[in-house]
């Protein structure tokens, strides 16, 4: 693949500009034990804004990655315990009335914040789950009538358990596609887990990450990020993986015609493309590879591709599928 010139006298600027995020993953390790893929995706939401959904069962650092993030960060931080008898208001706010005058006051719920750990958030109702889906996508919420912008940046830091963990309800595939990435975090290998035991196993309270950097900062980092090139047969490239999961057969896998109930929306390719700039950007380049859009491309589809009856009998999963289709498109 040919390179594009004019991106080449960008990368020692990009360089420079990214190398708080190299900074940020070394504090988060003094923190986080191993767990590379949901630091590295928790960073890519940073840089494109996307919000990003973490799934794992309890106990894996979900809640404390997010939290030590927005130490490093400096930003504004929320955490909403996400419960079945949760309501809107407990999210968004609520009018309150002064006996004094007759009047309604608004009072701002936890959403107004950079950034919103919503921890299981799939243990809410609905009603919830459709006041959080309005302030992802419009960045905005409505109170009493009014409508209210939401701090820049914002950004949605969800948890989930697994589906079969007790209490907990599927979310909507529309709430599903708003979040950019869906990182699944898994156990720790045995090493990790020792280092966990010598690391963690005492009474006193984890450190505070240090400052690393200013909301500042990740704004201009992405206004780099929308510089980050890619060759046009890369956005080709991207079409045709989105493709292959609405017409695998198309695609040259007519064996998944049956195991794709939905593919991935408009938002995959956007967001595709996306995730591969601030991969290459977190790199320290300036331009895309197919390497930056394969590394990105699980987190991007497995929650947007839904799979049928008949591939969940054959033990085929989103991450499955998505496998099958990186592994026959061509690459450019």
């Amino acid at each position: 693949m040919t390179v594009p010139t004019a991106a080449v006298p960008e990368s020692a600027e990009i360089e420079r500009e990214s190398a708080w995020m190299r900074e940020l993953e070394t504090s988060l390790a003094h923190v986080i034990v191993g767990q590379g893929g949901l630091v590295r995706g928790l960073l890519i939401g940073l840089v494109t804004g996307g919000h990003v959904l973490l799934e794992g069962v309890p106990g894996l650092a979900k809640s404390l990655a997010v939290s030590a993030v927005a130490q490093a960060v400096h930003g504004k931080f929320s955490r909403l315990q996400f419960t079945p008898d949760l309501l809107p208001s407990d999210l968004v706010g609520t009018e309150v009335y002064n006996v004094k005058d007759g009047s309604f006051a608004v009072r701002k719920g936890p959403i107004f914040a950079n950034f919103v750990l919503a921890d299981e958030v799939n243990r809410a109702p609905a009603k919830v789950q459709s006041a959080l889906l309005e302030a992802m996508q419009e960045r905005h919420v409505s109170i009493g009538g009014q409508t209210f912008p939401l701090p820049d940046p914002f950004l949605v830091l969800a948890t989930q358990n697994p589906l079969e963990q007790e209490g907990t309800y599927p979310l909507p595939e529309a709430q599903l596609d708003r979040f950019a990435l869906k990182v699944l975090v898994r156990y720790p290998s045995r090493a990790e887990e020792l280092e966990i035991l010598n690391r963690m196993a005492k009474t006193a309270a984890v450190p505070p990450v240090p400052r690393v950097v200013d909301l500042e900062a990740i704004l201009r980092a992405r206004r780099f990020v929308d510089k980050i090139a890619i060759d046009e047969r890369l956005r080709e490239y991207i079409v045709a993986l989105v493709f292959a999961t609405r017409e695998p057969a198309a695609a040259g896998l007519p064996e998944l015609e049956h195991h794709i109930q939905y593919g991935g929306s408009p938002r995959a390719t956007i967001w595709l493309a996306l995730c591969a700039r601030a991969h290459a950007f977190i790199s320290g380049r300036g331009y895309v590879t197919p390497a930056d859009i394969k590394a990105v491309a699980p987190e991007v589809l497995r929650h947007r591709v839904v799979p049928t009856y008949e591939a969940e009998a054959e033990g085929l999963d989103a991450d499955a599928l998505v496998a099958r289709v990186l592994e026959t498109v061509p690459v450019p």
